[in-house]
């Protein structure tokens, strides 16, 4: 009853008229910006490209899993220096489907000891429903044609979404503000009209030298809100030679989570995190896996630079 019930709790949050947490949870968000930040493309430099697997809330039927992949690089257009990039991402929940193409440009200037990037996200989100409803059998129970907001049958709409974002990176630190879902899209089901809530993100890290050259702390912290309620993560890396790195994350309320990482000899990057629940969903799930993939090279040399230019793990 209880994978039945989380099924239920889905539904109503996708038949209201606007619903909370639309954008996917990331653990390793240190890697994940452009997914919610357009003026971070190509600020680093350099060609980059992530992908991502989330497996959230093992145990639950229907629970969230989504998948994601991003692609940035500078550009320079009319003498300016620039960023495009490209996101694809597909995220499941219960008998939601979600599927997201959007394209980026952000215009960079040079300020103080960093670089400024400010920029925007056009593109579109398919959201497809494909409802299966188990209704008990008793005179108590009303059924799914009886509610003028649940839906009975597939249906798929695409709707415009755009999003804004500014980036600024030194060799030190980090900050970013932006917003996704900017013009709160509509999406017109035969039952409701639902939208995409604007959601507004922060982020900040910075780069500690220890004692020993090899070593950097590097914490950072990651707030989110949908306008109704806000979040909070905080987490500390500890990365070696720059080739190694493993931390914790505090996501306030929701979970504690272990992240590890390596960078191979290619210069590949690939780092895994698992979230120990810790709301009452704990009773009921196993925890939630992510896995990462990230690979940066020099668009002039073709190549894994060896020294970094942003403390990004980008």
């Amino acid at each position: 009853m209880k994978k039945y019930g989380i099924l239920f709790i889905f539904a109503l949050i996708l038949a209201g008229r606007s619903f909370s947490q639309q954008d996917p949870v990331y653990s390793q968000y240190m890697y994940n910006f452009h997914f919610f930040n357009p003026g971070s493309a190509g600020i680093s430099g350099m060609v980059c490209m992530t992908a991502t697997s989330r497996q959230q809330w093992l145990g639950f039927k229907g629970a969230p899993s989504t998948t994601g992949f991003s692609v940035n690089a500078p550009v320079r257009l009319f003498g300016s220096e620039s960023g495009i990039g490209m996101v694809i991402m597909n995220d499941k929940t219960g008998f939601d489907s979600d599927i997201k193409l959007s394209g980026s440009y952000s215009y960079h200037f040079e300020l103080g000891n960093g670089k400024l990037g400010v920029g925007i996200s056009l593109g579109m989100m398919n959201k497809t429903l494909n409802p299966s409803w188990q209704i008990p059998e008793s005179d108590a129970h009303t059924p799914v044609s009886g509610d003028p907001l649940i839906p009975e049958n597939k249906e798929s709409h695409i709707a415009f979404d755009a999003g804004v974002g500014a980036y600024y990176s030194t060799e030190k630190y980090y900050a970013g503000i932006s917003i996704t879902h900017i013009n709160e899209p509509k999406i017109k089901f035969s039952k409701g009209e639902p939208y995409l809530s604007r959601h507004y993100y922060a982020t900040a890290g910075y780069s500690l030298n220890l004692g020993n050259p090899s070593y950097e702390l590097i914490p950072s912290v990651f707030v989110f809100s949908d306008g109704h309620l806000v979040q909070f993560t905080i987490n500390s890396m500890l990365r070696y030679n720059k080739k190694v790195w493993g931390g914790v994350s505090y996501r306030a309320g929701d979970a504690l989570t272990g992240i590890v990482g390596i960078e191979l000899y290619n210069g590949i990057r690939i780092g895994y995190s698992y979230d120990f629940i810790l709301s009452d969903i704990r009773k009921s799930s196993s925890g939630s896996h992510e896995f990462m993939v990230n690979y940066c090279f020099d668009i002039s040399l073709g190549k894994s630079p060896m020294k970094y230019k942003s403390v990004r793990f980008l």
